[in-house]
């Protein structure tokens, strides 16, 4: 009797490394600072809105080089605005390490594509693509997470 199950596997697994990618840019989303805090639960501080800028960058992908600058970015922005250099460096070596697009993961670089981009600049036509999603988004009315406060 053939065992179907590693068969069905297989196929599962081809079809997400091919079947599934997306030639188009899905809509822009955020969850703020990813399986890390948005802000400090004993000072206040709040650094969400370094970590959306820094969504934005990935969601639309690019290059490599691009990726070490949103980092970098990211680093730099929440160190000027917690002046905690130690939070900072631990906040970027997270997004290095653990945001490559050749993970299989929701916040890698490039998320707002199909899993098969990987690192690629973008073209004049997708850039475009981006900006106008972005403007969908802001026209939307959505706060975004950084916004969403709650009151104790």
């Amino acid at each position: 009797m053939l065992n179907i199950r590693p068969i069905f596997a297989l196929a599962v697994i081809a079809c997400f490394s091919s079947c599934g990618g997306r030639s188009s840019l899905s809509p822009f989303s955020s969850d703020g600072c990813t399986l890390f805090p948005d802000e400090s639960k004993i000072t206040g501080t709040d650094w969400c809105e370094c970590c959306f800028s820094h969504d934005i960058a990935y969601w639309k992908g690019g290059t490599s080089e691009q990726r070490k600058l949103a980092d970098l970015k990211l680093k730099e922005c929440v160190e000027a605005t917690t002046g905690n250099s130690i939070l900072a460096n631990v906040m970027y070596e997270g997004v290095r390490k653990g945001g490559s697009p050749y993970f299989v993961n929701w916040y890698r670089w490039g998320y707002g594509w199909g899993y098969e981009r990987k690192y690629k600049a973008l073209s004049a036509e997708e850039e475009e693509m981006a900006s106008e999603l972005l403007k969908e988004y802001y026209k939307s009315g959505k706060k975004g997470v950084c916004a969403i406060k709650t009151v104790t």
